[in-house]
């Protein structure tokens, strides 16, 4: 898919402006921002200067009848700029580039913007963000207002997602029998980690694999980065010890991985254990494997935003532009990390992206 059919998909997004009082079109407006956050800006006024120093480049793809836009009517675009609105023409897109991969992990979990806050409020805004492992894309977002309330937000989410065939990674937050409902109505499987807040399923798993021999087991191990861990996956099929497994839609596995870590600098040794409950019926070293990419959408993702993007230090407080500049970075994400000509960081793609037209050309059109 090429820039122009992702303009074509921006050109249906419902314009807030007043006729008389439009001065530059929305097209022209989302697209110099975009092209500005690939390249490295991070707030109002960057844009605006990246807009003006690559205006002759703009032209000729963009009409741009009055000129680039002042920092001011960047602000008030995307502060007025309805966001569910944004964020589903954002997955309208994401949806038509990303590949019908059978079996696809997406992993779900929620990031705290920090920095950016709703006018007038005090906690920071929370995203609960779908991240595809195998496409290597953002998929959507939706906001919630509490981290507490992405129970809520999930299903919503899973609503306007695509995810027939896929396996779902979610936390124990997600840890909800409406939400493994969801999944299931949505043709998925499900992955969900077991923690004190379903704390009678916790204990369930844990007399399971007190009282029952794990039909199979798979151990790995890494080494790198100054430590060395071993991880132990064993999963049960025998649900005698589940209280009402019912309840939990089509569940067939519960997991259990140990996982010892040997940090070389200290030489001390930290240990951790983790259970799920699944629909899949597979193998162990499959799930050491589905479980391992749920923590994909922290590195590929939320560490990204932070790092490269520095999302935590935005400020954005007007109006709905904090919500509105997160899909922008993530659209940004999603063409860098599909630009494959370049093997290099995202920082240093987005450099050279600024340096380079043709190449900021190329990732326009991943």
């Amino acid at each position: 898919m090429n820039e122009k059919t992702l303009l074509e998909i921006l050109s249906n997004l419902e314009d807030h402006r007043i006729e008389r009082k439009k001065e530059h079109s929305l097209i022209d407006i989302v697209s110099i921002t975009i092209a500005a956050v690939i390249c490295g800006a991070e707030n109002w006024n960057q844009i605006e200067m990246f807009g003006r120093s690559k205006q002759e480049w703009f032209k000729t793809f963009l009409k741009l009848p009055n000129g680039v836009p002042s920092h001011d009517t960047f602000n008030r675009f995307f502060s007025l700029l309805n966001p569910d609105k944004f964020e589903l023409v954002f997955m309208e897109w994401v949806n038509s580039i990303s590949e019908r991969i059978k079996g696809e992990i997406i992993n779900i979990d929620g990031k705290t913007i920090r920095g950016a806050k709703e006018y007038g409020k005090k906690s920071s805004i929370h995203m609960v963000s779908a991240w595809a492992n195998t496409n290597n894309l953002v998929l959507g977002q939706l906001k919630v207002n509490e981290k507490s309330n992405e129970i809520t937000a999930i299903p919503n989410l899973l609503d306007v997602l695509f995810v027939e065939n896929s396996i779902i990674t979610i936390d124990a937050m997600g840890c909800q029998t409406e939400i493994a409902k969801k999944i299931i109505e949505q043709k998925a499987d499900y992955i969900l980690a077991v923690k004190g807040n379903q704390k009678t399923l916790e204990q369930n798993i844990e007399d399971s694999f007190r009282f029952i021999k794990p039909e199979e087991t798979s151990e790995s191990v890494d080494a790198g980065h100054g430590r060395v861990e071993t991880r132990k996956c064993m999963i049960i099929k025998n649900l005698e010890h589940i209280e009402n497994p019912a309840k939990w839609i089509n569940l067939k596995t519960i997991i259990k991985v140990e996982s010892e870590r040997y940090i070389k600098s200290t030489a001390k040794t930290e240990k951790s254990t983790r259970v799920y409950i699944s629909s899949l019926n597979s193998t162990a070293e499959n799930f050491q494997n589905y479980i391992r990419t749920h923590w994909s959408i922290e590195n590929k993702l939320h560490w990204t935003l932070d790092v490269a993007f520095h999302e935590d230090d935005s400020r954005k407080r007007a109006g709905n532009s904090a919500q509105n500049f997160s899909v922008v970075n993530k659209i940004a994400l999603n063409k860098l990390k599909n630009e494959k000509t370049l093997k290099a960081s995202i920082m240093t793609k987005r450099l050279n992206a600024g340096w380079d037209e043709a190449y900021l050309k190329t990732i326009f059109e991943v």
